[in-house]
């Protein structure tokens, strides 16, 4: 087991970024592998921020894993071998049926029966 634990903390950009933080103190820098496809994922950064008393992680997503479907990046403690958290990206025809893509649809047509039905009443009284 990875005595690692990683947290998102934002996708911008193309680019993840996470905070790593262990629970002893101090030790060895994380050993950081990311792979998409069984290939290992270039431009990987991971640096200590002593102010925050851990180490700030950024994957490039490759431009490869932006394509219609599901998309999934591992990213892995090298040293241990344990899976620490991994990127799921969705995009195109996958999408249609998405329980996400459902709502937003309803949210869009439910605004618009609202307009209509304040418009329908402002103009019969």
């Amino acid at each position: 087991m990875s005595d690692w634990t990683l947290t998102k903390t934002r996708l911008s950009q193309g680019v993840w970024e996470g905070a790593l933080t262990r629970e002893a103190a101090s030790g060895p820098a994380p050993e950081i592998r990311v792979t998409y496809l069984d290939n290992p994922v270039g431009g990987v950064d991971v640096k200590k921020d002593p102010s925050q008393d851990r180490w700030a992680l950024r994957v490039p997503i490759p431009a490869e894993a932006i394509a219609d479907g599901v998309q999934t990046l591992l990213i892995l403690d090298t040293a241990s071998g344990d899976l620490l958290d991994k990127i799921t990206l969705i995009a195109g025809e996958a999408l249609a049926d998405d329980i996400r893509a459902e709502m937003d649809l309803l949210r869009a047509e439910l605004d618009m029966l609202k307009r209509a039905f304040r418009r329908h009443c402002v103009e019969t009284m």
